[in-house]
């Protein structure tokens, strides 16, 4: 039975998923964690986590609901993290974690460094491209994937109205058209945050 911290027992509503919980590490209730990026220091800094159980077969729609865990160690291996809960002590509760996602709370994320952007704070942020010379709509960012050199914005191709609003682009599938645009200074020279608007210098039709 793994008894859990239940100090804080709402969830915040600015929860980021950063990980999921692989497996059991050793036999003194560690866990192995694969971080969604190669740049964990969220996780590392973070002394409680809010866990998310995987849902149920057949419970589609249903969202499970996340509960804290205090992190008394957290330490990278490899490509991955390994961690111990003050509430975990051996290996089978640490089993029982196996296929829980890691959330933080956006609040609680350290300050970013100079020219450095946390991905969540990309998302949703429209990407402009050069088109003739001048700065023209690419998309919406929807994603960001980490390569291990550097960041890939997935942008999905969009056109906007007189009103601004936005309509996503589509193949002959029905699917939405994506790019991937590198997330370096060569290509992105803008971030502009408080307005979600990035501008670039790749080609709007590429």
């Amino acid at each position: 039975m793994v008894k859990v911290d239940t100090s804080r027992a709402e969830a915040p509503a600015d929860l980021v998923e950063l990980g999921r919980i692989a497996s059991a590490y050793g036999v003194r209730g560690w866990v192995k964690i694969q971080p969604h990026s190669s740049r964990a220091q969220v996780l590392l800094a973070a002394k409680t986590w809010w866990l998310k159980a995987p849902a149920p077969v057949g419970s589609a729609g249903v969202l499970p609901s996340a509960f804290p865990m205090a992190v008394q160690a957290c330490r990278p291996q490899g490509a991955t993290l390994v961690a111990q809960f003050l509430a975990i002590s051996d290996r089978d509760q640490a089993e029982a974690m196996k296929g829980h996602t890691v959330w933080v709370p956006r609040a609680d994320f350290p300050s970013a460094d100079d020219d450095e952007y946390y991905w969540v704070d990309l998302i949703d942020c429209l990407l402009y491209g050069d088109q003739d010379g001048q700065p023209a709509l690419i998309g919406k960012v929807v994603g960001v994937v980490d390569n291990g050199a550097h960041a890939l914005l997935r942008v999905a191709r969009a056109t906007a109205s007189v009103s601004g609003d936005l309509a996503l682009m589509h193949n002959d599938k029905g699917h939405v058209i994506e790019v991937l645009v590198p997330f370096v200074s060569a290509h992105v020279h803008t971030v502009d945050l408080v307005n979600k608007r990035l501008e670039s210098n790749w080609p709007v039709e590429f």
